[in-house]
């Protein structure tokens, strides 16, 4: 499986995907189920999803 964002910042990828109003909305929301869901869609692994949701506090 050939990752298209490898090398890319969290930051980075939300962008290039346009995924980042709607991560901006979940996290303000604080729906950790939909910023996992989006931050998946930027083919992040499970080991870098978690330490993002930690710093959100969510």
């Amino acid at each position: 499986m050939e990752n298209n964002y490898a090398g890319m910042t969290v930051n980075e990828r939300l962008y290039l995907s346009g995924l980042m109003d709607g991560f901006d909305e979940a996290v303000e929301e604080k729906n950790a189920v939909r910023v996992r869901s989006i931050l998946e869609g930027t083919e992040l692994t499970e080991e870098a999803i978690k330490p993002v949701l930690e710093q959100l506090g969510l």
